[in-house]
């Protein structure tokens, strides 16, 4: 028996997920972010805002309430991840948070990975699609509409690893070869991979359950099973059996059905690097992406490259079964960047609609869409989506914030 939710249960988790954000006045916790975040967030806030305030005329608003992680909770706590910045997201069950630093040669490891791991935020959400007037280096852009479920919690991602010549790594070193034989280079450092079945379940299952949701008809198993058999290739076994299993009445596997669904859902499985190669010939083929931590590292952030990079790419980070969340911009901090008024808040206002879809305000959510839509398209953007572009106005960060609160006014 699976420790996980059963697709019926996870389903109406969900529901009750959504019931709990249907309150006029929702509390969410945000963290301003580091380096650039000084001037994105408050850009973002006045999106965010203008889309509510027009989508429900006043009836609803968002009672923001800023929490600390970073550089300036370091700052002002002498920590990088407080306690009580991790009990607002879970208690409010949700949150959204601009780009925050790795500290260099101490602290934690990376403050992104350590909240999605305490909190158990199992999935990594990424929907990536093109706006019209943005510049790519690919020929098709606009065949780019793919949301991508990436593992967060396990894999070599997670930091299992020791350091090479460091006594830990000797001792582990020395059990493997007495115990398995295996030759491992005594000036290595060893990281450890563990996939489960339970965290692939989940994942895998969250992913089919967003395909259900969303009309969608295409969902692929991406993995590197073919070289690390009981870990990528457990992961692709263990999600056509979900299938047979669980969504028999919606999905077929292609193995199953000779490449011919029917009606139903289409899953197949892609070998990782075939999948990078794939993505830039026919990526119309592909709409849901299940895959493992570090191949959904890769795979999102080449997708992003050809839809015009990660300054337009959002993220969530979402535990279907309890409803927790929390929505991030999905670059870095851009220090040099910081306070100059030019960074483009794309990502994190886009995570903004993402975490107002997930709520049930998808009136706002679409605002925010359609304003993004008119703003790239005639050509009312920051200096990155410029480049390239004879028609483009190129606007500080707070002025482009300016153009898409003006356009849901106007709408």
């Amino acid at each position: 028996m699976s420790e996980n939710l059963s697709r019926n249960e996870l389903i109406e988790a969900i529901k009750n997920t959504r019931k709990s954000f249907d309150t006029d006045n929702p509390t969410i916790p945000f963290i301003e972010g580091d380096g650039i975040g000084v001037d994105i967030w408050p850009a973002s806030q006045k999106v965010f805002d203008a889309a509510v305030s027009k989508a429900y005329s006043n009836n609803r608003r968002i009672n923001w309430l800023e929490v600390l992680a970073g550089q300036k909770a370091y700052d002002f706590t002498s920590e990088w991840l407080p306690e009580a910045t991790l009990d607002s997201f879970d208690e409010y069950g949700i949150g959204i948070k601009g780009p925050l630093t790795t500290p260099v040669g101490g602290g934690i490891r990376s403050i992104n990975v350590s909240i999605r791991q305490k909190l158990d935020l199992y999935v990594c959400l990424r929907p990536i699609r093109w706006f019209q007037g943005v510049e790519t280096p690919t020929k098709n852009p606009g065949d780019v509409n793919i949301s991508l479920f990436r593992e967060n919690t396990e894999d070599v991602y997670a930091g299992k690893e020791l350091e090479m010549n460091s006594e830990q790594v000797k001792k582990l070193n020395n059990f493997l070869k007495s115990e398995f034989s295996w030759d491992i280079r005594e000036d290595s450092g060893i990281g450890i991979k563990p996939i489960s079945k339970t965290a692939s379940e989940r994942l895998i299952r969250s992913a089919l359950n967003y395909a259900v949701e969303n009309n969608k008809k295409n969902v692929a198993i991406v993995h590197k099973g073919n070289i690390m058999k009981f870990t990528e290739g457990a992961f692709r076994a263990w999600g056509y059996d979900l299938v047979k299993n669980e969504f028999s009445d919606v999905a077929v596997s292609w193995e199953d059905c000779n490449g011919q669904p029917g009606d139903k859902i289409l899953v197949q499985d892609v070998i990782a690097d075939a999948f990078l190669q794939q993505i830039l010939i026919k990526p119309q083929e592909f709409e849901v992406i299940a895959t493992t931590n570090l191949n959904g590292d890769y795979a999102s952030d080449a997708l992003a490259a050809q839809i015009g990079g990660i300054g337009i790419s959002p993220g969530g980070n979402i535990n279907y079964e309890n409803g927790k969340s929390v929505f991030e911009a999905t670059h870095g901090t851009a220090p040099k960047y910081a306070g100059h008024n030019k960074a483009n808040p794309g990502s994190l206002i886009l995570s903004g609609e993402m975490m107002f879809r997930y709520m049930g305000w998808n009136e706002a959510a679409e605002l925010i869409i359609k304003s993004m839509e008119k703003s790239i398209f005639e050509g009312n953007v920051t200096y990155d989506l410029a480049r390239g572009r004879n028609d483009a106005t190129t606007l500080s960060t707070e002025d482009f914030a300016k153009s898409l609160v003006e356009n849901i006014e106007g709408f």
